[in-house]
């Protein structure tokens, strides 16, 4: 793709070369009405939906981010590269001592040292050429990965972006308008599609044990207060700034993700409006507040994204699907995957299933003991049956759902297939976070979300992931 071709994209949505820092990446004033007619004009035709590139015998991967993820995603690699899959070719921080624990860590397992990029903000963009990768694997802030992976594509390298892949209208637009061009892979990497209960589910589903699906509930509930004060966790407190400008559901993939895979959005059905609300802000500004650190105790007093965020889902079918998002109040960990249909309940953390055996059964207790027993073994999902063990082997993170969704990913560009989640499913689950800021921003008005997908979404098709033999 020219470069000239690259800035009309740019001067479509009005947007230039808006990057770096938070503020230039707020999300656009334009009326939600108007990104139909926006789509329309940028030509965006689905064409890479299933877009399957030349096979890569060892891919070559440049790591972009070397904090506490880009770290954790060096050992997802480490069988892929043994194995003769992968080979880590570039790594690239502005900090050098992270660029030293990664060193350390790839030599471990890898005899060939990565080429290393690092000293200002633009060293990255040295990383991202294809006599150096094959695939830019994205593990900054928030404000860079849209812009990494636009660069990723634009240089003929495929992009894999850590989440959310965007958080502005128009970068997700851009994100598909680029991949299509280029014929490029971009995938932002979901762990929680992979997860074993998410596929159990999943499995079931599609087995017909829930029926017809009606509605599910999701979420993103993380107390995250110590880690976004702590200034090197998260460095320069990046996280913490966002909730300090925006307001709405800053986070919503790893539980509307795996609810898009049950409800086969973009497979037979899509996300058409929602209407989202957030509550009042307290948790967070008072943990700043409590701190004896003086730039924090002013930071308290800018809060903007309240405590909790709750956006409601429409989808073309008519299922319903309640977001949510709370990483201020103290509770523990959930993502609630909640799943109702016709003739199955699902209730997650902890996992409880019903089984309706009809409106005279007068049952109304989860299954318990071997009759829950009974269908986790029955449906468990064929990946996760093969590759489980090998996650456990190598002690892969999150419970093994990282180790499978690095390993899909590689194997699919090893063998020339099209990968299990598409940038048309990474541009609209960020999108959908995005447009929660706006209709907070609009006193919880609806908000339309534009089909990203030039009516592909209406073609019903098994998900990828059902392929066991990758």
């Amino acid at each position: 793709m020219k470069r000239l071709d690259f800035l009309k994209i740019g001067s479509l949505f009005g947007i230039g070369s808006a990057f770096g820092t938070i503020a230039s990446a707020r999300h656009s004033e334009t009326p939600h009405a108007d990104w139909t007619s926006k789509i329309n004009a940028a030509g965006i035709t689905g064409s890479a939906f299933d877009l399957k590139a030349e096979k890569i015998d060892r891919v070559r991967v440049a790591i972009i981010g070397l904090g506490n993820r880009g770290q954790s995603l060096i050992e997802m690699l480490q069988w892929l590269v043994q194995e003769g899959h992968a080979e880590i070719t570039a790594i690239s921080d502005i900090n050098p001592t992270k660029i030293e624990k990664a060193k350390e860590r790839i030599a471990a397992f890898q005899s060939n040292q990565p080429v290393t990029f690092s000293g200002s903000d633009a060293s990255w963009q040295d990383a991202m050429r294809t006599e150096i990768a094959d695939l830019a694997l994205i593990c900054t802030p928030w404000e860079w990965h849209a812009q990494m992976a636009k660069t990723a594509m634009n240089n003929g390298l495929h992009a894999a972006s850590e989440v959310p892949i965007a958080y502005t209208v128009e970068d997700s637009l851009e994100l598909i308008q680029i991949a299509e061009a280029t014929n490029r892979h971009c995938i932002m990497l979901e762990n929680c599609c992979y997860n074993r209960e998410e596929l159990w589910i999943l499995n079931m589903i599609q087995a017909g044990v829930f029926g017809t699906l009606t509605h599910a509930e999701c979420a993103y509930l993380h107390d995250l207060r110590q880690l976004m004060i702590d200034p090197v966790y998260y460095e320069d407190r990046w996280r913490l700034k966002h909730h300090l400008q925006r307001n709405g559901n800053l986070y919503t993939t790893h539980g509307l993700g795996p609810v898009c895979m049950y409800f086969d959005i973009l497979r037979g059905d899509t996300l058409t409006h929602l209407t989202s609300m957030s509550s009042k802000e307290a948790a967070l500004s008072e943990a700043l507040a409590n701190t004896a650190d003086e730039e924090l105790k002013e930071m308290g007093k800018r809060v903007q994204c309240g405590d909790v965020n709750t956006t409601l889902i429409g989808t073309a079918k008519g299922r319903s699907i309640m977001l949510q998002f709370d990483v201020h109040s103290g509770r523990p960990y959930n993502r609630l995957d909640k799943v109702i249909g016709s003739k199955a309940t699902h209730y997650g953390y902890p996992s409880r299933l019903y089984i309706d055996e009809g409106p005279h059964w007068g049952g109304h207790a989860w299954l318990e003991g071997s009759e829950k027993s009974e269908y986790m073994d029955r449906y468990e999902h064929p990946v996760w049956s093969r590759l489980q063990q090998l996650a456990a082997d190598h002690k892969q993170g999150h419970g093994g759902m990282d180790f499978v969704m690095m390993y899909r990913l590689i194997r699919c560009l090893n063998l020339g297939e099209s990968l299990d989640l598409n940038v048309y499913d990474g541009a609209l689950w960020s999108l959908v976070g995005a447009l929660s800021e706006e209709s907070v921003k609009l006193g919880s008005s609806r908000v339309d979300i534009p089909d990203l997908t030039n009516g592909r979404w209406n073609t019903a098709v098994p998900h990828p992931v059902h392929r066991d033999w990758i």
